[in-house]
């Protein structure tokens, strides 16, 4: 049994694993939850929806100045706390804080069992994990405090939460989430989307061209925004990616209060079969296979096979799916804008709160670097620097395409122009130009870079946070490296650290605590742990500037 005090007295009573856990509070005293609903009906979903929606599309930088914006309706009514939320607890907390406000149930898994057994880490089970313990918010007279019950249930989140089988159909272990339809009604604000890699985000808005947008939290609590793409991978439905809807629940045998409030009862989800948006298409495909052989599903759309990602996309565009290029470009390139000024934010928090870069290096790597904890979690970039190169590389072979489909004269293509790798070079080039992100040398100077500046230093940044500014930010140039203060054992770590760099798949599944000297002898390629001898190709510029001129020695 677990006791957690916060506040005055809150008593959480967790038993033994396999048994449910429930929230009790002994006083009354600050903001207390207190249920009136049995259950979320549609009005409280959609007020969900934009509850969320207007969060996504607020200017701020972290969950905290979210919820402290006037994007939240119901900033006024908190207490004074600091809420620090990584990407794990982002659509549990935001579920939680908006079923608190609202009088509503909730419940959530408490505990995981991997497929794996003992060993291993559960947020990277080879088979997935299932549920074996589950908590929900205590009906009770007077309510429960609800900032520490709201801090327990983030304590409690990990991404083994959502790495569970979609197809578990548990009346007493049920899982918090469903699989939904590829559809613009069941992808909507509050979907979560799974990163079976290791990270989760919440999607804020699906745009009318079937692009979905999405928000995320880090470890150093940052926020970045960005869409779906093939950064999220799709597997098969024991790992539960990509899209996850909250599963309905309702509070049933309890007792109504004169004064409304709901008092005793227990949670029951609703089962799969009775869920009209449950689907297991993202697995299955269109027409549907056994899930086992969701390897090779295929995915048509009015007699047109595609692959997974175009067809998720027409799935849910407004209309037939179409490609407007240049418009494309622009939305890429802010997205890589947001991005970019995400990554600022972290490395200001390594260096300025973290220090790292004053002390020596380790003499190991963490046993992964992409999944691990303390310093090197807190102040590391090498996942949220993988996403980012994905989405150059995205961006490059989404262009590529466009000129092909253009060649061809592709149905899809929307374009009435005469040059589309000029007029996609000149919608980069503005793009590029009007997002400009600055660091700050050791020395104090100022350095600016574009949107195509940090392209060409996209496999220079460092994601090691032992190492100078400089070279967090991918600096060659001798005169902008002078300030670096790194001596010759960092420089070493630098260089050695080069193919891992050059990567930009996530392998959570592999050790990778070398030491310098084994980092320098290699092999190399993504399953040894050390990286990859060559960078994939990310240069728009380059590629526009060789079809435009080869369009013009044409002409």
């Amino acid at each position: 049994m677990r006791w957690l005090k916060a506040g005055r007295t809150l008593a959480v009573l967790c038993v033994a694993a396999f048994a449910v856990c429930s929230i009790a509070s002994a006083s009354a005293s600050g903001s207390t939850w207190r249920i009136v609903k049995e259950r979320w009906d549609a009005t409280d979903e959609k007020g969900f929806e934009e509850f969320v929606t207007r969060l996504g599309a607020e200017d701020c930088w972290s969950i905290d100045a979210c919820m402290k914006s006037p994007a939240n309706p119901y900033r006024h009514t908190d207490p004074r706390v600091k809420f620090l939320i990584d990407c794990a607890d982002v659509p549990y907390f935001l579920r939680a804080y908006y079923a608190w406000k609202n009088g509503l149930p909730f419940a959530w898994q408490s505990a995981m069992q991997s497929s794996d057994g003992p060993r291993g880490d559960i947020r990277y089970s080879s088979g997935g994990n299932r549920v074996v313990g589950r908590s929900y918010v205590l009906a009770t007279a007077s309510g429960v405090p609800a900032i520490p019950l709201l801090f327990e249930i983030v304590n409690t989140v990990s991404t083994a939460m959502y790495r569970r089988d979609a197809r578990s159909d548990s009346s007493t272990y049920f899982t918090d989430t469903y699989s939904p339809r590829l559809d613009r009604n069941a992808i909507r604000p509050g979907t979560i989307a799974y990163d079976v890699n290791g990270h989760v985000a919440i999607v804020w808005r699906v745009e009318p061209g079937g692009r979905i947008l999405i928000f995320s939290s880090h470890p150093d609590h940052t926020l970045s925004r960005s869409f779906v793409g093939r950064e999220f991978l799709r597997t098969g439905p024991e790992l539960g990616s990509i899209f996850q809807n909250w599963r309905p629940i309702t509070l049933v045998g309890a007792k109504r209060m004169a004064n409304g409030t709901l008092v005793g009862g227990r949670i029951v989800g609703t089962p799969n079969a009775d869920i009209p948006e449950f689907s297991l298409e993202q697995y299955v495909g269109n027409p549907p296979v056994n899930p086992t052989l969701w390897g090779v599903a295929k995915f048509v759309k009015d007699n047109e096979e595609m692959d997974f990602y175009t067809y998720l996309r027409s799935s849910v565009s407004m209309g037939e799916l179409e490609y407007h290029p240049v418009d494309e470009v622009r939305s890429m390139m802010q997205t890589l804008c947001n991005d970019i000024h995400s990554r600022k934010q972290a490395v200001e928090i390594s260096r300025n709160e973290g220090r790292t870069h004053m002390m020596a290096p380790p003499a190991k790597l963490p046993r992964n670097i992409y999944g691990t904890d303390g310093v090197w979690e807190l102040y590391s970039t090498p996942s949220r620097d993988a996403r980012l190169k994905t989405a150059f590389k995205e961006m490059h072979d989404q262009i590529t395409e466009f000129v092909r489909m253009k060649a061809m004269d592709a149905p899809r293509l929307s374009y009435k122009g005469t040059d589309i790798a000029g007029d996609m070079l000149k919608a980069y080039n503005e793009e590029s130009a009007a997002c400009v992100t600055e660091y700050t040398t050791t020395s104090g100077r100022h350095v600016p870079m574009s949107i195509d500046d940090v392209s060409r230093r996209l496999f220079k940044l460092s994601f090691d946070p032992y190492q100078c500014v400089e070279r967090r930010w991918g600096a060659t140039d001798p005169a902008e490296l002078s300030s670096c203060p790194d001596g010759p054992e960092k420089t070493r770590w630098y260089e050695a650290e080069q193919p891992l760099r050059n990567q930009i798949d996530r392998t959570y599944d592999v050790e990778m605590d070398y030491a310098v000297d084994q980092l320098e002898r290699g092999p190399y390629g993504t399953e040894s742990g050390r990286g990859v001898a060559t960078a994939p190709e990310v240069d728009v510029k380059t590629y526009l500037e060789s079809q435009a001129l080869n369009k013009s020695a044409l002409n």
